[in-house]
């Protein structure tokens, strides 16, 4: 937490996807921060110590995105990790999300609706 509000780590290299969690996130009264690369999001991770993450699985660089998630797993987090994907159904044929540390997958494009959910039932807002 920062100033009384929960902090979420947003992966993404879209950065229309970037301001439409941050959007989203902050109409829930959170802290959004952004970063453009997996290696951006490993040290923001470090730095703000978020509450929950949201990672797109699918970025510039090949695996970039399952590389993240490993290293945030080698790093010993705990906190909720949702994976942001547009292949849907087949993303378990790629990548086993459960392995890979996620606690979740959030559809693109983007559910305000399924993303207020998961604010509320993990961080209470």
């Amino acid at each position: 937490m920062q100033d009384g509000k929960h902090v979420i780590l947003c992966v993404d290299d879209d950065p229309d996807i970037l301001e439409s969690l941050r959007l989203i996130i902050e109409s829930h009264g959170h802290m959004a921060v952004p970063a453009a690369t997996a290696e951006e999001g490993l040290r923001k991770y470090r730095e703000t110590d978020p509450d929950l993450i949201i990672a797109d699985l699918m970025m510039e660089e090949v695996d970039a995105g399952t590389h993240l998630l490993r290293e945030l797993k080698a790093e010993g987090n705990t906190k909720p990790v949702y994976i942001l994907s547009s292949v849907g159904d087949m993303l378990h044929a790629q990548a086993d999300d459960v392995a890979l540390g996620a606690t979740g997958v959030l559809q693109k494009p983007l559910s305000i609706e399924a993303l207020g959910r998961i604010l509320k039932e993990k961080l209470g807002g």
